[in-house]
This record gives C-alpha cells, sequence and structure tokens, in this order.
C-alpha cells in the first residue's frame, strides 16, 4: 500500500494535470470521420489545438460553440445547435463529439437534452452520430477525460446484444476488443495489433490512434475530421466479440457498461510494461485465442532477459522521479521495479484506489513544484515525464525519460513504444545509455586577481 500525500495548498505551481476535456478529445481522434466540438469559449478550443498539434505535430480536427458571456447566462442552446448543423450540414462528418468545459460544466449545462432538442428539430442529420460528453476539468485528469469518452461511445453506438453469440465465421478470425487507455501512444497500439494478429485474433481498438495520429502522410490532403482510426460502424460488432481487453483502471467504467450490454468477458490489465506485465498479455492472447505463443516472442522474451543483465549493473540501485497520471505511472513502476531501479519521488496529477494500492511507497498528489520540491532528498538519476519535466531536468542537469503529454521539446515521441518486449529492451537500453553519457557540471578552477604575473595558481 502507498502513502497518499494528499494537496497542501489552493492553488497549482506549474501544473501536472492535464483536464478531462483533453482527454475526451484525444478519444474522438481514434475513431473514423469524426470531430469533436467542444461547448465552451473559444480560448478553450484554441489551447487545446495547440496542446495536441505540438504533441503530434500533425493537423487536429476540432471545433468549439464559441460561447461568450451572453451566450452562457442566456443558456447557450442557440450556439450549440447551430454548432452541430453546421458540421452535420458538411456531409463527411459521421461522429460529433460533444465535450463540456469547465464553463459549461459551472454553468450547468444539460448536454443530453441540448441533444435531444438538436434531434427533434433536424431529423435530417439522423445519420450524423453525436456522442455527448460531461468532462469537467476541475475535477479529473486526461486519462479519466479519455475514459468518459470512450463510455460515452459505447453508450451511443454499441446496441445491447439482445440475441446469443453463436460461433465466429470461419472466412473471418476472431473478434478481440481492446479499450485502450491513454496512456498508450500510437505505436504501443500498432505493437498490441501485431501481439493480437500473432494469436489470430482480430483487434477492434477503441479508441485507436495508431491509424490516426502515428505521423502518416495522407495522400487525401487536408481533411476537416479524422482521416484514420476506428470505424464507428464497428461499435456495434463489439458485442460479437470473443472477449474484451482493458488497458488501464480509467478504461474499468466503459468496460463495465460494455460487459452489462453485450455480455462479453473481459480480461483487464493495470499494467503494459516490462517482463511480467508482458507475460500476463500474452497469456491472456493465448488463452482467448487457444494457440500458443508465437515463436517470435519468445525469442523477444530472451532478448529483453539478456538486455536486464547487460543494463543491470548501471540501474539496479539507482533512482527514477516519476510525474504523470496514474495509468501511466502503474506501467513505469512495474518496470521499473524489475530491474531494481527506486522511485523516492512520485507525483500523480489525481488520487486513485489503484495508486494507493501500488508498490510505490509514497506518491504526492499535486504540481511540478511539489515534484522539484521532492528531487531535493530523492537525488534521482533520471526524471521521467512530459516535455515540463524535461525542462526541469535541463536546469537541474539531470537525464531525463520522456513520457506522457505533452511531448514539444521531442519530434517522434508521441510514438514511441514501450510496450512488450522489445519496448522494454529499448527503453532499458534508453535509461543505462543517458546513465553512462550523463554530463556533470564542473566548477572551474579558481584563479586569483592577486596572483604575480607569470605566477603559476592553482
Amino acid at each position: 500500500m502507498a502513502d497518499m500525500i494528499k494537496r497542501s495548498k489552493a492553488l497549482s505551481v506549474r501544473p501536472l494535470k492535464a483536464s478531462q476535456t483533453l482527454g475526451a478529445i484525444l478519444a474522438f481522434q481514434g475513431i473514423a470521420g469524426a470531430i469533436p466540438m467542444l461547448h465552451g469559449s473559444q480560448g478553450c478550443s484554441a489551447f487545446a489545438k495547440v496542446f495536441f498539434v505540438r504533441h503530434f505535430n500533425e493537423p487536429i480536427p476540432l471545433q468549439t460553440t464559441a460561447m461568450d458571456q451572453i451566450s452562457t447566462v442566456m443558456g447557450g442552446v442557440e450556439n450549440i445547435h447551430q454548432g452541430l448543423g453546421h458540421l452535420a450540414g458538411g456531409g463527411r462528418v459521421r461522429v460529433i463529439g460533444l465535450v463540456t468545459t469547465g464553463l459549461t460544466e459551472t454553468q450547468g449545462c444539460d448536454l443530453h437534452r441540448l441533444v435531444d432538442g438538436f434531434r427533434e428539430q433536424h431529423p435530417e442529420w439522423a445519420r450524423v452520430r453525436v456522442v455527448a460528453v460531461n468532462a469537467p476539468d476541475f475535477s479529473g485528469c486526461l486519462e479519466t477525460g479519455h475514459g468518459r469518452a470512450v463510455h460515452a461511445m459505447i453508450r451511443e453506438l454499441t446496441p445491447a446484444l439482445t440475441v446469443t453469440r453463436g460461433p465466429h465465421s470461419e472466412k473471418r478470425p476472431p473478434i478481440l476488443n481492446i479499450l485502450a487507455g491513454a496512456h498508450l501512444t500510437p505505436g504501443d497500439l500498432e505493437a498490441l495489433k501485431e501481439m493480437t494478429a500473432a494469436f489470430g485474433l482480430e483487434a477492434i481498438l477503441l479508441p485507436d490512434l495508431s491509424t490516426a495520429l502515428d505521423g502518416h502522410l495522407d495522400p487525401g490532403g487536408h481533411s476537416p475530421v479524422t482521416t484514420g482510426g476506428l470505424d464507428p460502424a464497428a461499435l456495434a460488432q463489439l458485442g460479437h466479440a470473443e472477449a474484451t481487453l482493458v488497458l488501464g483502471h480509467a478504461m474499468e467504467g466503459a468496460a463495465d457498461l460494455l460487459a452489462s450490454r453485450t455480455g462479453v468477458v473481459d480480461f483487464r490489465v493495470s499494467e503494459v510494461m516490462g517482463l511480467n506485465a508482458t507475460d500476463r498479455l500474452l497469456m491472456i492472447l493465448a488463452e482467448i485465442s487457444g494457440r500458443p505463443v508465437p515463436e517470435k516472442y519468445r525469442r523477444q522474451r530472451l532478448r529483453l532477459l539478456d538486455a536486464m543483465l547487460d543494463c543491470h549493473f548501471h540501474l539496479s540501485g539507482q533512482n527514477a522521479a516519476l510525474a504523470g497520471d496514474p495509468d501511466g505511472l502503474l506501467s513505469w513502476g512495474a518496470l521499473l521495479e524489475e530491474v531494481g531501479v527506486g522511485t523516492p519521488a512520485v507525483v500523480s496529477s489525481i488520487g486513485t484506489k489503484s495508486l494507493a494500492q501500488s508498490r510505490f511507497q509514497a506518491i504526492k498528489i499535486g504540481d511540478l513544484e511539489d515534484f522539484e520540491d521532492l528531487l531535493v532528498d530523492a537525488k534521482p538519476h533520471w526524471l521521467i515525464g512530459n516535455s515540463h519535466v524535461a525542462n526541469m531536468a535541463n536546469r537541474r542537469n539531470l537525464s531525463v525519460v520522456r513520457s506522457g503529454y505533452p511531448l514539444f521539446d521531442w519530434i517522434g515521441g508521441q510514438s514511441l513504444c514501450r510496450i512488450g518486449y522489445e519496448g522494454a529492451r529499448q527503453t532499458l537500453f534508453e535509461m543505462t545509455n543517458l546513465r553512462l553519457h550523463a554530463h556533470h557540471s564542473f566548477q572551474k578552477p579558481y584563479h586569483s586577481r592577486y596572483a604575480m604575473v607569470g605566477e603559476k595558481t592553482a
């Protein structure tokens, strides 16, 4: 059990937490033909767009209801109806993700009633699905907002299964639903799909960022909506899967809803990095598919074990400081424990039950100011976190391993793969090489201003 240290101040200094609204936006980027629309002021959407454009270096489809002080007081019904009508009438939109912000949540907006009113007034746009997501940014974090959006997608787009599932067609591989948490990068998700295919399973990844924000050049040119991701029609097929793989505690609400609607059995995995986590993941896939683990993964496991031996003297007994969201912290903790790296300084954006039951000794719920204060006594050899943590590492002359959101100072960081045997192996190599090439600052030798000309000074 970890000692959870709660916040002791009434403000955030250099905030670590990214809002639930951002997490919901991220989830809709993994749905084909979708566009999220923030119900809030223009500034909210401008910040969110810049946040993700800097991270992914890709265009991010995003719209806003452009609430001002008058529409906020008067209710903002017209803003929503006009915004939905404008997007639905464009012809290319298949799914609109209507996401609240702190402004409209404080206002007390009944989002679902407003969507129902739009449907009554405009039945001609019934083909466009509208998914309403309540994502107040004064609670939760990016991971929980992502989970809320996936929950809303299942609620709106996945029908309850009313008939017994029959055996799958011999012409089509058995389906595996995968509810992927926000702590997984497009590179992680691509590796996960390769694992699934190796067991003869067809993955329905919700959401699927591996084909949406993987950094590909779209031959069709600029698009106002998402060009990759999961086909919205696939959500209607979730009830026909053999099983559901749930990755991350933030996805458990969505997993509960899917299980209650479809009766599909699920397997829940809280950690996805390291040897033991990959062992468990592969055994789950073997159980679902009825197939043995492919030989290539046995070979990769041996390579990871060899890497752990190679890196042992540079990692074991050293310390790392972590800052991030809960699911990401748990996965990092699993990998670091396996190689003997201590974690004396851990700061989370929010507190969760899963963190309280984790392997960490103590976790501070706080911001980057709290994180930097902990470094004084922790004396870490690595900092693990986003680009704001990287800036801190540069100031303190420490090595940094980039992880989380946002990464705006590292090209390609969004496509890093840290899951699986190969992902863990490359991560250990990265940490070891940082340790080997760590730069140390030295004081320049003192030269006395009173020394005689030609006299040697120490």
